[in-house]
């Protein structure tokens, strides 16, 4: 895993990560693993995916609306599935009838987040049943750390997962979550909306997230409903 964390952190982004990805799996002892990025409520954007089985599973739950990934969305908690066929029929009844015939018997699913923002899941993908071991569980727990790190276009933690509080990274999160909360605020919006506004003005506009954040932060740019910014300081009826 720090072999993984170590790429993650010469990599430019999530394009052009198929080694990595295949590292992470291969590390976490499942036979392909996915990472998608959320767009709003359950819906999620494939952004990494090892190989056609963990992928089709990725594709028919969040088409179905239903399974451990949007589960684990929706509830900030990691879901663990060791066998799928074992999953109570009333729990995710479409996905049960529809994944029967997928190379996926176990599933296992990280929300990737930091703080109150969350930005994903990681998906990873098993065609034998069986649980993880805690140690695979831990090292996937890092990974989804890691991956929110780099999705908020900051710097990789380290091997156990964090950064010190003083650090650079850990104020570059900081920002984020804070630009993220205003935005929430200012525009009524979930927490995940506006972090998706901010980062499609941010690749709009070709400029960092952090720096984006920061505007937003010291109120030099405030977005509209349709992730536009006007470029000016807010009112001072508007600061308080």
């Amino acid at each position: 895993m720090a072999e993984v964390l170590r790429l993650l952190q010469r990599d430019e982004g999530f394009d052009a990560a198929a080694d990595v990805a295949v590292l992470a799996a291969v590390t976490l002892g499942v036979s392909g693993l996915t990472v998608s990025l959320a767009t709003g409520g359950d819906r999620a954007e494939l952004m990494w995916c090892t190989d056609e089985a963990a992928g089709s599973f990725e594709d028919l739950q969040f088409t179905l609306g239903e399974g451990p990934g949007p589960e684990a969305v929706r509830g900030d908690a990691m879901v663990l599935v060791p066998d799928l066929a074992l999953v109570r029929p009333e729990r995710w009844p479409a996905l049960r009838v529809e994944a029967a015939g997928l190379a996926a018997r176990a599933v296992f699913c990280f929300p990737m987040g930091i703080g109150a923002i969350r930005v994903g899941v990681l998906t990873l993908v098993r065609r034998t049943a069986g649980p993880l071991t805690d140690g695979q569980v831990g090292d996937a727990q890092v990974l989804a750390h890691a991956l929110a790190g780099r999705a908020l276009g900051s710097v990789v933690p380290g091997p156990n997962g964090a950064a010190p509080a003083d650090s650079a990274d850990a104020l570059l999160h900081a920002v984020v979550h804070q630009a993220t909360g205003m935005v929430s605020v200012q525009l009524d919006v979930s927490l995940p909306q506006a972090l998706l506004r901010l980062r499609a003005y941010a690749y709009s506009s070709g400029r960092p997230l952090t720096d984006v954040s920061r505007d937003v932060v010291a109120r030099r740019l405030r977005l509209d409903l349709n992730g536009n910014g006007d470029g000016n300081p807010l009112p001072v009826s508007d600061k308080d």
